[in-house]
């Protein structure tokens, strides 16, 4: 039996995401719901991606900067399905990356006809050569084999130290709060206890960062603002 193609869900309106979703397991597709940008940023660098149905009006981050970051780093198509029907607003997107635009409200058999056909259209092109490892210094993550070292160091890494540095490299330049690192990664709302969650797992992965090569330093803490990859 062929594998399902997996397709991510960006939409934060927990009734619309469902409806997509629905749509998609009808059509044979393997959906993955996601209700933030950050969300979605951490999900696009655990796995090679078939498409991306995306809103623009996200929290978190918005849709036009992640369709921007998905362009550049992860080269699935991408269908945005937004409320913003202005002319510009459109155009944009497209220019920015997005291979179709639908307008809510939408149609579920037109939605399902366009998924099928941006799809067909993405078989006929040159496929890409597997994930690309995220790298910065000597420190480099394979999204598909969930493994991460520092030269030739491997590092034993939990799963949640694996996921905040997976979400850090996937944006780079991007200074995440901890309450972004923790809805992101953890998924629950970030309430009191989250700040210790977050410290000690921040703690745990630099350390073993720092003893893989003392001379090096890779996150960068911003105080009263969060953490981001230091260069």
């Amino acid at each position: 039996m062929t594998d399902r193609l997996h397709i991510l869900v960006v939409e934060d309106d927990d009734d619309i995401n469902r409806l997509l979703c629905s749509v998609l397991r009808a059509g044979g597709y393997e959906p993955q719901p996601a209700f933030s940008g950050t969300e979605a940023q951490l999900y696009l660098g655990q796995r090679d991606w078939a498409m991306v149905l995306l809103d623009l009006m996200l929290p978190g981050m918005r849709g036009e900067a992640l369709l921007e970051e998905i362009e550049t780093r992860h080269g699935c198509p991408v269908i945005v399905i937004s409320a913003q029907g202005e002319r510009q607003t459109k155009i944009s997107a497209l220019k920015t990356g997005a291979d179709d635009y639908i307008t809510k409200p939408f149609d579920l058999e037109e939605v399902s006809a366009r998924i099928d056909s941006v799809l067909r259209r993405y078989r006929r092109l040159p496929q890409p050569q597997g994930p690309r490892l995220l790298r910065h210094k000597d420190l480099a993550l394979d999204p598909e084999a969930k493994t991460a070292a520092v030269g030739e160091v491997a590092l034993s890494l939990t799963a949640r130290e694996y996921d905040i540095l997976a979400l850090l490299l996937a944006s780079p330049k991007k200074l995440f709060s901890k309450a972004n690192l923790f809805e992101s990664v953890w998924g629950e709302e970030y309430l009191g206890g989250g700040e210790n969650v977050v410290n000690v797992h921040m703690s745990n992965l630099r350390n073993k960062l720092a003893k893989a090569n003392p001379d090096e330093e890779y996150i960068e803490t911003i105080w009263g603002m969060g953490y981001r990859i230091k260069f």
